[in-house]
């Protein structure tokens, strides 16, 4: 079995405890889908503070675990075959967790498909076109003159948010009764959206009843609570 200390990124972040999944992140949305999946799950883990203030996302150490810089990571000292498993990217993070417990993924085939169809329409959709508002309505892009960028990700994050209220129409969780990867995957983003991004004037989020209706009850989760301010900040 390979031990976790040939991993290099344990150079910069030891392990306390080597024997429980080691994750390598931030409290942001992407981020807090995989702290909140294992506090759901309850599988043992050891959150690691991944500074973007000190470009910890650029050091040898975390591009040896994922060369494409982003949070989340993680390593599973008991991966497949009892082997330590590294992965990136937060939705192959949520799938493999699921597939590790047996939890929030659907078995029938139908309905599996289904919930992996709404993961991809977040990470593909919804993610990046919240993301692209936050910058050019929190951050640097706010000062462009030119306001074009800003009013495409507008739209298109309305649009978005109008499938999805539209989807949730009737029922509990983006699956019907069921709640799952979907669910945790999606609305972090949403909660951003209007919480640190401050745009929900922007996107008229008080038409979309049904997406503030789930949204209520995925913050009052105890594990959601838990899992948004996992890694803490110092």
């Amino acid at each position: 079995m390979t031990p976790l200390s040939d991993f290099p990124i344990t150079r910069k972040w030891p392990a306390q405890h080597p024997e429980r999944i080691q994750l390598y992140s931030l409290p942001t949305p992407n981020g807090v889908k995989a702290s909140i999946m294992l506090e759901e799950t309850g599988l043992p883990y050891e959150p690691h503070l991944v500074r973007f203030e000190t470009n910890d996302q650029t050091s040898p150490e975390f591009l040896s675990l994922n060369p494409n810089n982003k949070i989340p990571a993680l390593i599973d000292p008991k991966g497949p075959g009892g082997e330590p498993m590294a992965l990136f990217e937060s939705g192959a993070i949520l799938w493999y967790l699921a597939e590790r417990t047996g939890r929030f993924l659907p078995q029938d085939a139908a309905a599996r498909y289904e919930t992996l169809q709404w993961l991809m329409w977040q990470v593909g959709g919804l993610g990046p076109m919240v993301g692209q508002l936050g910058f050019f309505h929190k951050f640097a892009g706010k000062d462009y003159e030119d306001k074009r960028p800003l009013g495409r990700y507008v739209s298109e994050s309305k649009r978005l948010l109008g499938v999805l209220d539209k989807h949730l129409q009737g029922r509990n969780w983006m699956m019907g009764p069921d709640y799952t990867i979907a669910d945790i995957a999606t609305f972090p983003w949403v909660r951003n959206l209007i919480g640190f991004y401050g745009a929900g004037e922007l996107v008229d989020f008080e038409q979309f009843k049904e997406v503030q209706r789930v949204l209520d009850v995925f913050v009052a989760r105890p594990a959601v609570a838990r899992g948004l301010m996992i890694p803490a900040r110092d």
